[in-house]
């Protein structure tokens, strides 16, 4: 599922009532089933950009357009999220978006299992106990199904994130800065395991990043900075 962003817009209204620019991208494309870090400094608007793609946020113009095959740039395949309802929108995203925060976001009643099965609720498709199994054995937590969070390290917890994130065989991936919280053993170990498991699915990936180490490990780079054209942005 390409994706393209064309005009995109988000003005945030500042202390003073002013308008505050915080994206303005012309145009940003993400082919099916690429993998791209987009990089840059805290506060420069990477998470406001990642909840238009997500449909978590609407921008003030522009199109977020799914499905977008240059070859076909009017194929009945494309959605323009900004079209949708937000009741459209949360389904769309629950059947072809997974999304992997910095922190685990787990529910702490909830075993491990149960929280990847969580993940397939919004997709229409009946909960599917041997993928989630599968998943958790994918990011070596087979022995820990039936924990819950609390039982878990920090580490494993971010794991059991990222196999809910692909719960749903999402058609894109967007990860907000994933390994932030991780020392440097478990970071590698998160990252390895999100490109791992978004080639397995077959899933396009934006990964988030203000870490260039971990940012250059990804075969696209995109600096906020050179494709935003708006200034003085927030997170």
């Amino acid at each position: 599922m390409g994706l393209l962003l064309r005009q995109l817009k988000k003005t945030y209204v500042g202390p003073d009532g002013s308008a505050v620019p915080v994206i303005d991208i012309a145009e940003l494309y993400l082919a099916d089933g690429e993998q791209a870090a987009l990089i840059g400094a805290s506060g420069c608007g990477k998470t406001t950009l990642l909840h238009l793609i997500a449909g978590i946020l609407m921008p003030d113009g522009g199109s977020v357009l799914f499905g977008y095959d240059p070859a076909n740039p009017a194929g009945d395949a494309v959605v323009d999220l900004t079209s949708l309802s937000e009741s459209q929108r949360d389904e769309f995203r629950g059947r072809y978006i997974g999304y992997i925060f910095q922190t685990h976001h787990l529910l702490a009643g909830f075993t491990a299992l149960e929280n990847v099965l969580l993940g397939m609720t919004f997709t229409g498709r009946k909960h599917d106990r041997a993928w989630a199994a599968h998943l958790l054995s994918e990011v070596g937590l087979s022995d820990r199904l039936h924990y819950r969070p609390q039982k878990l390290s920090l580490g494993q917890q971010q794991r059991v994130a990222v196999a809910r994130a692909l719960a749903n065989r999402p058609q894109l991936v967007l990860a907000d800065e994933p390994t932030g919280a991780l020392d440097a053993a478990n970071a590698q170990q998160v990252l390895d395991l999100i490109r791992q498991l978004c080639t397995e699915v077959g899933t396009s990936l934006l990964l988030v990043s203000h870490d260039m180490e971990i940012a250059r490990q990804l075969p696209k780079v995109l600096p906020l900075a050179q494709i935003n054209r708006a200034a003085g942005g927030r997170r």
